[in-house]
C-alpha cells in the first residue's frame, strides 16, 4: 500500500470521527499539502527510518519554521503508529525522527501606554463592534471564545460570564463562514467575573443588541474571526501602534494580572490553562519590570 492511501485512511476513518472538524481539516491540509507531495508516492514499507529523517531535514532546509515541521512530524507518527497496530507495517520508523528544536515564542503583550491608546479611542468613538479589543484585554478571552459569546452566557446578576465555546472560520462554497465548536480543551470551559468597570457598557449593548452576539457583525451570526483580526490591526496602524497580533490582547491581560499581584493559580484558572505550571512557564519570563520592583520592595526592608 502506497502511503498517500493509508494517509487517507486514516484520516477518514480515525482522525475524522475522533476530533473537531477544525483539526481534521488541519490535518487533512497538512496532509495534502507537505506529506503527500514527498513522502505519498512511497511504498509504506520504504518510509525507513533514514527517509523519514532526510525528509524533516528536507522541510527544514526549505525555510521551514521548527515547530511547524514538529507538527508534520506529529502527523505521521500518529499515522505509522496506527499502521503499526493494525498489522498494515511490520515496524515504523517515525519514532526515530529527530526533531528540530523549538524555541518557546515571546510572549507579545501592548505596553501600558498602547493598552491606554486603544482603550480611549474605542471609548470617545463609541466603537461598540470593537469593544471585544477592551472585553478581550480585561478578560484573557481567545479571539474565538470572544467571538463565540453570546447574551445567554452573561450573568449581569453575578458578574460573571461563561465560556462554554469557541468559534473559527471555516472555508465553505467559496467563502469563509463562522463555525462554532467546543472551546480548545475541557480546561477551557470555564467561568470569569467580569470586572465592574465593564458592566456598565455591557449592559448597554445589550440594550442595543440585535442578535444573539455579544461581539456584532455584519450578520446575525456575530463577527468573523479574520475580519475582527483585520480591525484590530487597521486600529493599531490607525493609532500608530508596532503590528501585534490579536493573541496579544490575552497576553495583555495576563501580564497585567500579574503585575498588579493576582497569584498564577487565579490566573490560570481564569485564562482557562491546564495548570498553573503552564502559566507560570508562558508568562514569568514576560515580567522582567514586575521582578524588578518586587526586589526593590524587598530592598527597603533591609535599608
Amino acid at each position: 500500500m502506497k502511503y498517500i492511501q493509508w494517509l487517507g485512511q486514516w484520516l477518514e476513518y480515525y482522525i475524522k470521527p475522533s476530533t473537531k472538524e477544525r483539526t481534521y481539516n488541519k490535518y487533512a491540509r497538512i496532509a495534502h499539502n507537505h506529506i503527500s507531495p514527498m513522502l505519498g508516492e512511497m511504498d509504506m514499507a520504504e518510509l525507513t527510518a533514514l527517509e523519514l529523517q532526510k525528509f524533516s531535514v528536507d522541510l527544514i532546509n526549505k525555510g521551514m519554521a521548527p515547530n511547524t515541521v514538529n507538527g508534520i512530524i506529529s502527523i505521521i507518527k500518529c499515522s505509522l503508529r496506527r499502521a503499526e497496530s493494525l498489522g498494515i507495517v511490520d515496524k515504523q520508523y517515525a519514532d526515530s525522527i529527530a526533531r528540530p528544536k523549538t524555541k518557546e515564542k515571546d510572549i507579545e503583550s501592548l505596553s501600558r501606554d498602547e493598552q491606554r491608546k486603544i482603550e480611549q479611542y474605542i471609548s470617545n468613538n463609541k466603537e461598540d463592534n470593537r469593544f471585544g479589543i477592551i472585553l478581550s484585554m480585561y478578560t484573557g478571552l481567545r479571539v474565538g471564545e470572544l467571538l463565540a459569546l453570546k447574551w445567554s452566557d452573561v450573568d449581569f446578576g453575578k458578574g460573571i460570564m461563561t465560556v462554554n465555546k469557541s468559534c473559527h472560520d471555516s472555508w465553505k462554497d467559496g467563502e469563509y463562514v463562522k463555525v462554532v465548536d467546543t472551546p480548545k480543551t475541557d480546561s477551557s470551559i470555564r467561568k470569569i467575573p467580569i470586572p465592574k468597570q465593564l458592566i456598565s457598557k455591557l449592559k448597554e449593548l445589550k440594550r442595543k443588541a440585535k442578535g444573539e452576539y455579544v461581539i456584532i457583525g455584519k450578520t446575525q451570526y456575530g463577527a468573523q474571526v479574520r475580519s475582527y483580526q483585520r480591525s484590530f490591526e487597521n486600529l493599531l496602524n490607525l493609532l500608530d501602534i508596532p503590528y501585534k497580533g490579536i493573541h496579544s490582547l490575552r497576553h495583555t491581560f495576563a501580564t497585567r494580572a500579574l503585575e498588579v499581584g493576582m497569584d498564577i493559580k487565579t490566573l490560570s484558572e481564569i485564562l482557562g490553562h491546564k495548570s498553573p505550571t503552564i502559566t507560570l512557564k508562558r508568562y514569568a519570563h514576560s515580567m522582567t519590570e514586575h521582578k524588578a520592583e518586587m526586589m526593590n520592595r524587598v530592598g527597603k526592608i533591609l535599608l
